[in-house]
């Protein structure tokens, strides 16, 4: 053992500790007999610094050699039951606890006896053995008596270091968190001080002590000081000490409790959860009762006026934690419930002054105040006799809500201190609150957003059903660039669209917004594929090179059986054959995407078969980093051809094949159709010669068609109107005959067809004109209808609704 020590330091090391704590000193060994661990305690019980002794031989710095003394004035009750020595243990002989009695010589003195306890760590770790040990000079008491060290927790440390002990300790105190155990576990491994008792709600931190007389009057000189600095009275000289040593504990205790709540609260962005965590944080340890109160535009996620709150504001009760017997104060004060304060409550006083409010205790007058804001409810036995803290939740100079803590009438009042406590609780607690109302907030903002730019598809038209999904990438970005729509084209025909802006936020939500309102117009004029991904390509360049575009552009004729898709650097689609279930990528030219400018586009036709099923999507369900797209690509088309029994079912199962892998930050829209198509049965197609005369003969073929389909209710109406625009056509046509068509889908859709280019328009007719009449007639009646060009000339329809049967 190093003895190089200067004595001086030796014998102050070494001297008689304060009444009631005698400092141990806490050395943890390794499997290879190194020292590991070498507290303060042990520094000034062996005179080593732990520089020196760090990584050192434990045989050569602990005293292993001496038996149990027998001098009559040995504490024999500190060595019950032990027989070995200490260089039993270090050397791994022994694999129980043991204690004993060394001695420990240094140069000009006689000598210092050290009562010492080891206890084997078994596990995994590097640790093998814990020593606690402590001067036998120091254990004595006025009588010569003292009381047994055995710490709580070492008989129970068959486990590695000290980490696996602070995770264990509330296996063994089933009262005790991690956090606390944690904090007792450094304390004992640092200053040797054990924690030796332990309550539901408090700590009592208790170092050996031996007299009973002396420990009594510690004790007592302890209380009188601490009910002078809560009285706010001068400490008596004689009590000076104990008084300065009360308040440096107090103080240390409110700062590891404040660094306590801080670490227990804000580990979500949810404000559901951040409520709860706060009022957990601080029952019971700093109060019995904790209920919460919020502004109402928080609760809902909405921004509410600048200005302080006045009598009218309402708050909402979102939380109430107690001690209490379960459900004492459900009834009385359930969550949930919103309610003004009054002027002269504590609580307006509170969120108007932004401070905290301390009421040593509720009077009875105050309680009836309080009570009588709660109609035919008598809160009075729950608070009368309390200790009152109010506490505002501000942040950025905004009270969002207040705390109301209460204390049992047995419970020492909230004094100046704890006011002070309860306003750094309140402050870190807003800030939390306040970043999860913002976060709620944009949320909302985000939400309603991309709401209003999903279109809101209807899950039947024209020959086919649609179902559609949109997924978020985060929930800390769910505006993304993502986008589908289907188009309602004349001709009982309908254009699916699915395209993606590259990036995320609201630069690239708007930028998708502007994508797809120009593809629905650009739809409406009837553009082929190709070109009107070409007319989208020029609109992105004029809006500017900082964002590309992905799309891609399928029409779907029922009648003709025929799809008809062009694609601009978009993942292609695939096709689900009802005939044998089997699925396919549709082999498209790629093209590049919108916005690179200058790169020509190409279309294709797919023959498809009623019952087939469209699928299109966005990359972000089937790319995942560090994955080839090839194998989401499969995925796809194996989880589409999936049996299922509706069209939400399908995109359901294609989901949950493809969002379950990791990985996946891109937003998802998914659009899926099943084409139906229409029957020739169900199609009524005639030319007409450009003669008035054909306009009887059009309205004989109608009525014949209707009353063919069962559909008499309709034949007045698509009569009359049929005559109009067989008019209207007959009259402007130039050399090529008018077609006409009826189609029984959902609605019945009349189609009149003629070459000339120049669209009707709707006139604001007066009581005398002649003209303009047939369009007011055609729009009155009329489900729906509208007007198209088309490559040789226009198109004008209308729609009614079928009878129910």
């Amino acid at each position: 053992m190093d003895r190089g020590t200067d004595r001086a330091e030796q014998g102050a090391a070494t001297e008689p500790a304060e009444p009631g704590r005698v400092p141990l000193a806490v050395v943890v060994v390794d499997r290879d007999g190194l020292v590991s661990h070498w507290s303060r305690g042990a520094r000034r019980l062996f005179g080593t610094p732990k520089e020196e002794a760090i990584g050192r031989t434990a045989l050569d710095l602990l005293p292993v050699s001496g038996a149990l003394s027998e001098e009559p004035d040995a504490p024999d009750t500190a060595c019950d039951g032990v027989g070995p020595d200490l260089e039993s243990s270090l050397d791994g002989g022994l694999s129980y606890p043991a204690a004993g009695r060394a001695r420990l010589t240094a140069p000009g003195d006689g000598r210092v006896d050290v009562l010492w306890w080891a206890y084997p760590l078994v596990g995994p770790g590097p640790e093998r053995l814990l020593v606690l040990a402590a001067d036998a000079d120091g254990l004595r008491a006025g009588d010569g008596t003292f009381e047994r060290i055995a710490p709580g927790f070492a008989l129970h440390t068959d486990f590695p270091g000290a980490e696996d002990l602070a995770r264990r300790l509330p296996e063994i105190l089933p009262s005790m968190s991690v956090g606390e155990s944690a904090r007792i576990v450094g304390q004992v491994l640092e200053l040797g001080y054990p924690i030796l008792e332990f309550s539901q709600n408090d700590r009592v931190p208790v170092t050996p002590d031996w007299g009973v007389a002396r420990r009594a009057e510690r004790k007592a000189r302890r209380e009188r000081a601490a009910r002078a600095l809560a009285a706010g009275e001068p400490v008596p000289e004689e009590l000076r000490d104990e008084g300065e040593d009360l308040e440096y504990a107090a103080v240390r205790e409110r700062l590891e409790f404040l660094n306590e709540v801080s670490g227990r609260i804000g580990t979500s962005l949810d404000l559901s959860r951040t409520i709860i965590e706060v009022s957990r944080a601080v029952v019971p340890r700093f109060t019995d009762v904790a209920g919460t109160y919020l502004r109402e535009q928080v609760v809902a996620g909405e921004e509410f006026a600048d200005g302080v709150p006045d009598t009218t504001t309402m708050w909402h009760r979102v939380a109430v934690e107690h001690t209490d017997e379960p459900g004492r104060w459900d009834d009385v004060v359930p969550v949930g419930e919103a309610m003004p304060f009054p002027a002269h409550t504590p609580f307006f006083q509170c969120m108007t002054s932004g401070e905290p409010v301390l009421v040593p205790r509720i009077s009875e007058e105050m309680g009836h105040a309080i009570a009588a804001q709660f109609d035919k409810r008598d809160i009075r036995p729950l608070i009368t006799g309390r200790s009152m803290l109010v506490v505002p939740l501000k942040a950025r100079n905004v009270v969002l809500g207040f705390m109301i803590l209460l204390r049992h009438p047995e419970r020492p009042v909230f004094n100046d201190m704890d006011r002070v406590t309860g306003a750094e609780l309140a402050a870190r607690a807003g800030l939390v609150l306040d970043n999860a109302r913002m976060y709620t907030l944009q949320e909302n903002v985000a939400e309603t957003l991309q709401d209003s730019m999903l279109p809101h598809i209807p899950p039947r038209m024209a020959g086919c059903d649609i179902a559609t999904r949109y997924l978020p990438g985060t929930l800390l970005g769910r505006v993304g660039g993502d986008w589908f729509d289907a188009v309602k084209l004349h001709g009982g025909r309908t254009a699916f669209v699915v395209g993606d802006v590259m990036g995320h936020g609201l630069n690239s939500a708007a930028m998708m917004g502007q994508l797809r309102t120009a593809v629905q117009t650009m739809a409406g004029l009837d553009l082929p594929p190709a070109q009107l991904l070409r007319h989208l390509d020029d609109l992105a360049q004029r809006l500017g090179d900082t964002y590309l575009a992905t799309c891609l552009y399928a029409v779907y004729d029922p009648i003709a059986g025929e799809l008809h898709l062009a694609n601009a650097g978009h993942i292609p689609p695939v096709l689900v054959r009802a005939a044998d279930g089997r699925s396919e990528l549709l082999d498209l030219p790629t093209g590049a995407p919108i916005g690179v400018g200058g790169v020509p586009f190409e279309s294709v036709r797919v023959r498809v078969e009623p019952g087939d099923r469209l699928v299109m999507c966005t990359d972000g369900l089937v790319e995942v980093r560090g994955e080839d797209i090839g194998v989401g690509l499969a995925t796809l088309c194996e989880s589409a051809a999936h049996p299922a029994a509706s069209m939400d079912d399908a995109c359901d199962t294609i989901i949950r094949a493809l969002n379950t892998r990791g990985g996946r930050k891109d937003d998802v829209a998914l659009l899926m159709a099943r084409l139906g198509g229409i029957e020739p049965d169900d199609v009524g197609e005639w030319r007409l010669a450009l003669d008035p005369a054909e306009v009887s003969r059009a309205r004989a073929a109608v009525r014949e068609q209707l009353h063919e389909w069962g559909l008499v209710k309709l034949v007045a109406p698509a009569e009359l109107l049929v005559g109009e625009l067989v008019t209207n056509a007959v009259r402007h046509s130039r050399a090529r005959p008018v077609e006409l068509r009826l189609v029984r889908g959902d609605t019945l859709l009349c189609e009149v067809d003629d070459d000339d280019h120049e669209l009707p328009k709707l006139l604001d007719v007066g009581p005398l004109d002649e003209a303009g009449r047939g369009l007011r007639l055609v729009s009155t009646l009329s489900r729906a209808w509208g007007t198209s060009r088309t490559k040789t000339g226009k198109t004008v329809w209308f729609e009614l609704t079928l009878p129910r049967r």
